[in-house]
């Protein structure tokens, strides 16, 4: 009885040390309470609790500068007589990018300090009921809600120093001895044109393995918040260079920069004063460069999304004419399981091949300065001008006008279709692979464009692999089903309806041309297309002439003579398709052909012509568009040029802008590449006092961009 007696005494005193708080309140994304660092508070002491955010996966929260969305927390205190509540103590934020933008916030868990003020004549032993209505804005990928909860906390009166809480004690103290506080260091700001340097000395920053060097600025709009921070080390401190936000673009640097300074070594609030740069900041090389979307973490979620792309990328338009070859090369294979699982194999062989040559290609033009993006090499006209000689010779291939590495017996083995309307074996398989990719540079798939920008600022190897990811995607079904004896089983035998399919399946192939010559003439104007189609005819009667002499040799006849004038058909061809892409005409000169698939009246892109429409508080939609994007064509007829979209269009009073990249552009690929996308389309709509665009999906709707355009106004 004595020991029940003392156990429960003990749990009384245990208990009654405790404060006592209302239960956690919750909503979908996100649990909060109020809680306490130490278990009770000294008359005239100041108390530090805290407001403790769990929050859901895929869910965040934000800093006091929430970066370019969102909202920071809010909170309303209702307080005893005499007790009053400080601000926030902020914790070190995440840098959360999300496409184009770039936030300040929090995930999972978070404690948010508040120092409170207890009046010297609160008795001992009294309890004083804190409350306070907590504005949480919690965001995904996709939304924002605003979640307001009402937290309490009766916080227990008592002389003397009291312990850390046991619950949440400890982790509040350590937000407290690491967030960022004002040290012993000198900041100075000085414009630069489009850019402000930030200078700060300071012993604390004479470290030479300091690293990870970011400036938090407090203000949202003075800094370009996704830009990079690149940094120089002096023997006094060190200096960043920040890309101005609108505030200082429109108008300038008035006032002094207050922010946070966050290092390897700690973080410090600053306040930099309007100036020339410090001495000492600079000379002693650049500093490391701070976190970038190139983790562990994100290289596997670009390689997951390039996945699911390349898988996505087999259901786009421009890759229909190559879904063509992969059915004639799956059917005439099926029911021999060996041939099946090398042409599967070779094909994936060609497609990784294709994507590693166009990704070194991409990352060493784009290291060499060049702004360069994905389709890159579709913007010359000479690279179209030879895919459409290409897709047309494809498609008299398909008809069996003549044929690749046909043998002497061919027609005694299968007759003229058999072997005359494929290229032969793996070699053939691996051709069709290389072509599936060329074919598919004019799209981007969904999913396809957080990859692509991810790898863009990766390190060469973690690019490379993503490219690859990519094109093991596109691979993947026709791979599958070759290596899966079941399904091929399922395929009809062999027979005369093989030649009749291929022979229909020649038709893609030629629309392909022509519309890459449609392309063509966009790019180069009417000469040059001229030159192109007489390039098309001469390569048209080469490759007729160059089947007949295939019939006269599998007959035992000569063909010295049509050998002959087959070649000088072809290499006519050539000549005249690259003097149709030598007269190209200068970019300036092609018009604005990417407005032409909408009825809408556009205008034509500069970030200066979206400055000024938003200085007078129209809504911005602008289309980066190219004429060689067969999603963007897809787009512009099926949603941009349909009445609901142009009744909203002049409901809102918004300006349609057209980006046109179908010939190369430094301006435009430089804004693609600062929304986080290497390739078209992309669409942007703007609205008035708000800074960062809404980017809208790769694949539209008419309901989606009218709700777009009225949402913004």
């Amino acid at each position: 009885m004595r020991l029940l007696s003392a156990v429960l005494i003990g749990l009384f005193v245990w208990c009654a040390a405790l404060p006592v708080s209302a239960q956690v309140q919750r909503t979908e994304r996100i649990a909060a309470e109020l809680v306490p660092m130490s278990q009770w508070a000294a008359p005239g002491s100041t108390a530090i609790v805290a407001v403790r955010q769990d929050i859901e996966p895929g869910w965040h929260t934000y800093w006091r500068n929430p970066g370019d969305s969102g909202g920071p927390t809010e909170l309303d205190w209702t307080l005893p007589g005499g007790v009053e509540a400080g601000d926030i103590v902020w914790p070190l934020p995440e840098r959360q990018r999300l496409q184009s933008l770039m936030n300040y916030g929090y995930s999972d868990q978070v404690y948010l300090p508040v120092p409170i003020e207890i009046p010297a004549d609160a008795a001992p032993g009294s309890v004083l009921p804190l409350s306070v209505d907590a504005l949480f804005m919690v965001c995904s990928d996709e939304m924002c809600v605003p979640d307001e909860l009402t937290l309490t906390l009766d916080l227990r009166v008592d002389d003397g120093e009291a312990p850390l809480d046991r619950a949440h004690g400890a982790a509040i103290s350590r937000i407290l001895e690491t967030a960022p506080r004002p040290g012993d260091l000198t900041a100075r700001v000085t414009r630069q044109g489009e850019t402000v340097l930030l200078s700060v000395t300071g012993d604390a920053l004479t470290d030479e393995g300091l690293s990870d060097v970011y400036f938090f600025p407090f203000e949202g709009g003075v800094i370009d918040h996704p830009a990079d921070q690149p940094g120089e080390r002096g023997p006094d401190g060190l200096s960043l260079t920040l890309t101005a936000g609108r505030a200082i673009l429109t108008g300038g640097l008035s006032g002094p920069m207050a922010g946070v300074l966050s290092t390897s070594e700690g973080a410090w609030e600053i306040i930099a004063e309007v100036g020339e740069p410090l001495a000492g900041t600079s000379g002693e090389g650049a500093l490391a460069e701070g976190a970038k979307p190139t983790g562990v973490g994100v290289f596997l979620q670009a390689a997951l999304f390039a996945l699911v792309g390349g898988l996505i990328l087999n259901l786009m338009p421009c890759v229909f004419p190559i879904l063509a070859m992969k059915a004639a090369s799956l059917s005439a294979s099926a029911h021999e399981p060996g041939e099946a699982r090398r042409d599967g194999l070779a094909f994936l062989a060609g497609v990784l091949t294709t994507f590693l040559i166009l990704a070194v290609a991409l990352i060493g033009l784009r290291a060499a300065g060049q702004a360069v993006g994905w389709g890159f090499q579709l913007q010359s006209p000479g690279v179209i001008a030879g895919l459409a000689l290409l897709m047309l010779a494809v498609g008299l291939n398909l008809s069996g006008v003549f044929g690749v590495g046909m043998a002497a017996q061919g027609l005694a083995e299968g007759g003229a279709g058999g072997r005359l309307s494929r290229l032969p074996g793996g070699a053939g398989a691996f051709f069709t692979g290389v072509l599936a990719v060329v074919v598919a540079a004019p799209c981007t798939a969904p999913f396809m464009a957080f990859a692509l920008g991810a790898a863009l600022v990766m390190p060469a190897p973690m690019a490379v692999s993503v490219f690859l990811m990519l094109g093991l995607g596109l691979a993947l079904p026709y791979v599958a089903v070759s290596l899966s004896p079941g399904l091929l089983k399922r395929f009809p035998r062999p027979g005369p309806w093989m030649d009749r399919l291929k022979g229909v399946l020649a038709f893609p192939m030629y629309g392909a041309a022509l519309w890459l010559v449609w392309v063509f003439a966009r790019q180069a104007g009417a000469e040059s297309l001229a030159l192109l189609m007489a390039g098309a005819l001469m390569l048209a009667l080469g490759l007729f002439l160059w089947g007949w002499r295939q019939t006269a040799r599998a007959e035992g006849r000569g063909g010295m003579v049509s050998s002959v004038a087959a070649v000088l058909s072809i290499v006519a061809a050539v000549g005249f398709a690259g003097a149709g892409a030598s007269l190209a005409r200068a970019p300036d000169a092609v018009g604005t052909p990417g407005s032409e698939g909408s009825t809408l009246s556009s205008t034509p892109w500069s970030p200066e012509a979206v400055q000024a429409a938003r200085a007078e508080g129209r809504v911005v939609f602008v289309n980066f568009t190219a004429d060689w994007c067969v999603t963007c064509k897809v787009n512009e007829r099926a949603a941009l040029a349909s009445e609901r979209v142009r009744s909203a269009v002049e409901t809102t009073g918004a300006v349609y802008m057209v980006a046109d990249w179908t010939l190369r552009d430094d301006a435009i690929a430089a804004e693609l590449e600062r929304h986080g996308r290497s390739g078209v389309p992309l669409y942007l709509v703007y609205s008035p006092g708000s800074d960062a665009p809404r980017i809208l999906p790769q694949l539209l709707t008419p309901g989606l961009v009218a709700e777009a355009l009225n949402d913004a106004a």
